[in-house]
């Protein structure tokens, strides 16, 4: 048992010297007003404390990730939470001395992936694996840099769950994504580990880190890989990610919101406008030349029911553009089949 328990302590070893190297720190920089010394006003009892902000602007670092290289001439797979703001900057840091200015080629929101490059020859890089074939149980190692401050942290653990649907909360945008299909790990995931990779005994990416669980030990989730091979194909083919597309503003009906509201159904995505000025269905979308309508609620995507935690915009990823698939609506008290025409989001 020690021989064996040693063994695999070796193989650990191994796989991460070869895997560190093609680790990345993502640096997040955005040009914001400069701020010099701070003002101090009496306020009741205490001292309120207010930033002197001048007229000028400088490069602040506002946050970070990590990420891992794919290629020798420079693609970069991470989260997509991690490089969420199109204003920001983002450096890639491989070393104390080698920083590279990077591009984002895509975000995925839906998956929670992006594509990134860095202009570099003969870089290191991983192998990706098969996230099909990941089995409940077996070891796995999550890398990257814990807290933007521990560099190359190496934590070991197994797959705890798989197939997994959670919440989560883009810590930029402020806004709740829906992922699903995770997996679960017990190895130890921490902000500034998003994007970084969890890798199998093999020594091959099987997925991205993206999330732990608040106030409870050891457990995480990772994007399957597989989702960011499918976006890293399109990226070397399209040069950009081609997302089915239908051309709706719509709000996914819960059942306290069709309590409060009166609706007829208690799941379904309702169109509807966000705000005034904006119509709910985009003039010359396939939604609009299929014939959808403001206040329709569609209840099915190819007989598959839209609901909270099966979203319509992620079923329609499942599709390819330019094939026509069956949506069942509800206009009025009629229930209705539309043939609808995906087109490429542009």
């Amino acid at each position: 048992m020690l021989k064996l328990e040693c063994m695999a302590n070796k193989s650990v070893v191994e796989i991460v010297k070869r895997v560190c190297p093609a680790v990345i720190s993502i640096v997040v920089s955005k040009n914001l007003p400069k701020i010099e010394g701070f003002y101090l006003f009496p306020f009741g009892e205490q001292n309120l404390v207010m930033p002197k902000i001048k007229k000028e602007k400088e490069m602040v670092k506002i946050g970070g990730g990590s990420g891992f290289i794919v290629s020798e001439d420079g693609f970069i797979i991470t989260s997509q939470h991690v490089v969420s703001d199109p204003k920001a900057e983002y450096t890639v840091v491989l070393g104390p001395k080698k920083k590279y200015p990077a591009k984002v080629l895509a975000r995925d929101p839906i998956n929670d992936v992006a594509i990134l490059k860095i202009q570099g020859k003969n870089l290191p890089y991983l192998e990706l694996g098969d996230s099909n074939k990941i089995e409940l149980g077996e070891s796995v190692i999550a890398v990257g840099n814990a807290l933007g401050e521990f560099y190359d942290t190496v934590s070991v653990g197994v797959v705890s769950g798989l197939s997994r649907y959670i919440t989560a909360t883009d810590p930029v945008a402020f806004q709740a994504e829906q992922l699903k299909g995770l997996i679960q790990t017990d190895a130890a995931i921490n902000p500034g580990n998003s994007g970084g990779p969890l890798i199998n005994m093999e020594g091959k990416v099987i997925g991205i880190n993206t999330a732990m669980v608040m106030g409870a030990q050891n457990i995480g989730f990772a994007i399957p890989i597989n989702y960011a091979k499918e976006d890293l194909q399109e990226i070397k083919k399209y040069g950009r990610l081609r997302t089915p597309f239908l051309g709706i503003k719509y709000v996914l009906i819960s059942k306290e919101m069709a309590k409060r509201n009166k609706l007829p159904v208690d799941y379904g995505a309702l169109v509807i406008r966000e705000s005034l000025g904006e119509p709910p269905v985009i003039p010359g979308s396939a939604a609009d030349k299929a014939g959808i309508k403001e206040f329709d609620i569609i209840l099915e995507c190819e007989g598959k029911k839209i609901t909270l935690k099966n979203p319509l915009r992620n079923m329609l990823q499942e599709f390819e553009i330019g094939q026509t698939i069956e949506l069942k609506i509800l206009r009025g008290k009629e229930q209705k089949i539309i043939k609808v025409k995906l087109e490429e989001k542009r």
